[in-house]
């Protein structure tokens, strides 16, 4: 459990899973695999859902409950829970939104391809974290703060474009009716802050499911239960329920959401021949996460500089805008949302994000590495 709650290991978890999936998607296993990802199972009367609705509407809707408590957390008691110390970080995740959408509809943006705008404008928390982690010995501890701050930030873009943009048919009345299930989760939540009785923690998880499937029902995509229920969630119950379900999202939710994800054919056609929504999403996540991260990053420290708080170097701000490009889960999320009606553009678009998230890895670890060995030299030469 120890190995799960680390920030290197679920990384390399995440990467093996994706490997997995593309390599049995290209072997002579890939038509089983899609078949096992189309089968529906369901509750009768209650829900159907494919094995891959299953994991990226159910599975997934945990991980968003963990990411939305650490959100919590952080709004109220932790790095941005003022508008002067979020102010830097915002700005910065301001550039590496704008900038990727812009290039994306620069190179994608024609008919059938301009919908997948949202895809490069995440950044994958566990992977950019886990290069630092890995590569990033003698960085000063204020370049972990702002690059988690930068892609929390980031995390609330992307759940406001699932739950704005891929919202079809909403039904008002299951939306009301979630909502007094989170007034009832929050009260509930409340109650066991002061006991940890079983009952109430049976009643939390019944209520939590129901909540979901109301969501489900109501046309927006089933995860926003999760970041919901994350949100109202009273704080101290929710941390330690996220430290519970830490190592669980870390070894089975990701690594079942990336290898499921990523059962994509490689197309057999030349380069030239691939979608714009491949291109768009491959170069926008490495190309304008730089850009508008480092636009945005050397903007926020001349105009919103907290006194007493370090500047960011430009190479050290230079190695967290290549790290912001890495965007992997949410990203693969909103390539199967962007273009689930069109399943040759759909896997383009997710091949996209993987070559786009590695290229970005690569990169980043690079510049992590050479920033890395630039402070550890100037601490050794310090008198």
């Amino acid at each position: 459990m120890k190995l799960l709650r680390s920030t290197r290991f679920p990384a390399l978890l995440l990467l093996l899973a994706a490997v997995v999936g593309l390599v049995i998607a290209n072997s002579g296993w890939g038509d089983a695999a899609q078949a096992v990802k189309a089968a529906h199972v369901g509750i009768p009367g209650f829900v159907d859902l494919s094995v891959g609705h299953w994991i990226s509407d159910g599975l997934l809707a945990v991980f968003f409950f963990v990411a939305a408590v650490e959100l919590q957390f952080e709004l109220t008691s932790g790095q941005l829970n003022s508008p002067r110390t979020a102010l830097q970080p915002a700005i910065a995740a301001a550039g590496g939104v704008i900038v990727p959408i812009v290039v994306y509809l620069i190179i994608a943006g024609g008919a059938g391809t301009a919908r997948g705008w949202p895809i490069p404008t995440a950044t994958d928390i566990a992977f950019a974290l886990g290069v630092l982690a890995v590569l990033g010995k003698g960085l000063p501890a204020a370049l972990r703060v702002f690059l988690l701050a930068l892609a929390i930030l980031d995390d609330i873009v992307g759940i406001v474009f699932i739950a704005v943009l891929f919202a079809s048919d909403v039904d008002v009345l299951m939306l009301v009716l979630a909502t007094v299930g989170l007034v009832v989760f929050r009260l509930l939540s409340r109650a066991l802050d002061t006991s940890t009785r079983p009952v109430l923690i049976a009643a939390l998880i019944v209520v939590a499911i129901v909540v979901w499937w109301l969501v489900l029902s109501s046309g927006v995509h089933a995860t926003i239960a999760g970041v919901a229920l994350g949100l109202v969630m009273a704080q101290q119950p929710a941390m330690r329920a996220r430290h519970e379900l830490e190592p669980w999202v870390n070894g089975i939710v990701l690594p079942f959401f990336a290898l499921s994800a990523a059962l994509v054919a490689v197309p057999q056609v030349s380069p030239a021949n691939l979608s714009p929504a491949f291109w768009g999403v491959a170069l926008a996540l490495p190309l304008g996460k730089i850009v508008g991260i480092m636009v945005g990053g050397v903007i926020a420290q001349r105009v919103a500089h907290i006194p007493g708080l370090p500047r960011l170097a430009l190479g050290d701000l230079l190695a967290l805008a290549a790290l912001g490009g890495i965007g992997f889960t949410v990203s693969l999320l909103m390539a199967e949302l962007s273009f689930e009606a069109d399943a040759v553009v759909r896997d383009q678009a997710i091949l996209g994000v993987m070559a786009g998230s590695l290229a970005s890895l690569v990169l980043g670890g690079m510049l992590v590495s050479w920033r890395a060995w630039h402070h550890r030299r100037l601490l050794s030469s310090a008198p």
